[in-house]
């Protein structure tokens, strides 16, 4: 009876360890929205309070955290150089500076150097480093804008591989424990637009992994096998440079990856590759990815201009001007940061700044903004739900958070003391935070 008891007690305690552990394996998380449907952080912490764990990070990333289960992974460029430690030093400081000034820094004068493109994995309890894969150590063929880096795309997994995407230095498949499985490092080099740099993430669809591949050059969308790295079907794009990462999204019963662009706004047919319906308005450079829930599907840009609008999914060809296009916004719409989508209210800022717009999704009327958020000026993350609340971050490290409701309510007001220009990860009771230089667990418990 006594070994039933110890094995009953073990059988609880693990199933409930199993249970309480999340996953955020996507930098907007499972359904690409933004919200973290089972968590709930803290809603305030310092450099001291609520600080779990901090671990510093070598070299230059902003990609996203991703974490499953127990892990937590993330993307750095690391210079080769002897002197960068000093090196490391003045760029940040730079960056400091810039963030200080609203992140209007243009492209980094510093010589190209030689790179260790690096995919770390943490412990999640500890933060110890549980190992580390350089990818491929290469110089950058092109410059990047002064408050970008070469390792902006976040990492993604399906609990099988870690994917890490180094954009013109290649697509990396790695198993949990860091094994190399396959590489892609022929798709070619990216000229972006100005050298403002690369930045677009994959994303997984069931046995497909889509990479975006938009420049100056031949712009295309592409659909690897995630178990081979290989091609399973490739299509064109009449678009320029564009920074947004793929939305796949299912209507009818059939899937679609949905794909902002300067141009226009599409859609693609999963299995296929086929473009199935396109729509313009869009502005300059976008960056901001699409949204999608309900039966609509959500995309829009704001740089030189504002467009924000509502799709539905079922349309063909050119669906501009018609009822597919259920309601549009042409002012304050977002830039860098791409839009969140939370019970039914979809919140963005204006352009890279701190002023927040919330509107219902079902029909684009607002229920509050544009309002400035006090404490937050430039910004490049994009904001996510836990809990009830949103999380609004800025890149001087600090982090706004406001209740999820139709009404604009502050809640707390809190800063890591870095930059910050990566999307925050919440996770159960924990929100992951990609600094400057550090590696943040931010917890309660």
């Amino acid at each position: 009876m006594r070994n039933f008891s110890l094995l009953t007690l073990i059988f609880v305690l693990t199933c409930g360890s199993l249970a309480s552990a999340g996953n955020w394996p996507h930098w907007r998380g499972d359904h690409g929205n933004g919200v973290a449907e089972n968590s709930s952080p803290p809603t305030e912490w310092s450099s001291t309070k609520n600080v779990k764990w901090k671990i510093r990070i070598p070299g230059q990333g902003s990609g996203s955290p991703i974490i499953w289960e127990d892990k937590v992974y993330v993307v750095s460029s690391v210079p080769v150089s002897t002197e960068q430690p000093q090196a490391s030093k003045q760029q940040s400081d730079r960056q400091n500076n810039q963030s200080r000034f609203r992140g209007r820094g243009r492209r980094g004068s510093a010589p190209l150097q030689m790179l260790e493109f690096t995919l770390f994995c943490f412990d999640r309890a500890t933060g110890e480093e549980l190992w580390k894969q350089v990818a491929v150590k290469a110089k950058p063929h092109q410059g990047t804008h002064s408050t970008n880096n070469f390792a902006s795309a976040s990492p993604c997994t399906d609990g099988e591989h870690i994917y890490a995407h180094f954009g013109s230095r290649g697509l990396f498949c790695y198993t949990m424990d860091g094994k190399l499985k396959w590489k892609r490092d022929n798709l070619g080099k990216m000229e972006t637009r100005n050298g403002f740099g690369e930045g677009s993430s994959p994303t997984l669809a069931g046995d497909k992994i889509i990479v975006p591949w938009d420049h100056e050059g031949q712009s295309s969308i592409l659909a690897l096998n995630k178990r081979t790295g290989k091609t399973i079907w490739k299509t064109k794009r009449d678009e320029p440079t564009c920074w947004a990462t793929p939305l796949v999204i299912e209507h009818d019963g059939k899937q679609q990856v949905v794909m902002n662009g300067q141009n226009n706004a599409r859609s693609y047919d999963l299995e296929t590759g086929k473009e199935l319906w396109r729509c313009g308005g869009q502005t300059e450079r976008p960056v901001a990815s699409a949204l999608a829930a309900d039966g609509l599907v959500f995309v829009g840009s704001g740089h030189k201009g504002s467009f924000f609008a509502a799709f539905r999914p079922d349309g063909q060809g050119d669906i501009e001007g018609t009822d597919k296009v259920v309601w549009s916004i042409d002012r304050d719409t977002p830039d860098i940061a791409s839009p969140l989508l939370s019970s039914g209210r979809i919140y963005f800022h204006k352009g890279k700044t701190g002023v927040l717009t919330c509107v219902d999704a079902a029909t684009g009327k607002p229920h509050f903004g544009p309002t400035r958020v006090p404490g937050l000026n430039s910004i490049y993350a994009s904001p996510i739900a836990a809990g009830g609340f949103v999380y609004l971050t800025a890149r001087d490290g600090t982090t706004v958070v406001i209740k999820d409701s139709d009404t604009f309510e502050i809640v707390a007001t809190n800063s890591v003391g870095e930059t910050v220009d990566a999307t925050p990860a919440p996770v159960d009771h924990e929100l992951f935070i990609r600094g400057e230089q550090h590696l943040f667990c931010i917890s309660g418990s």
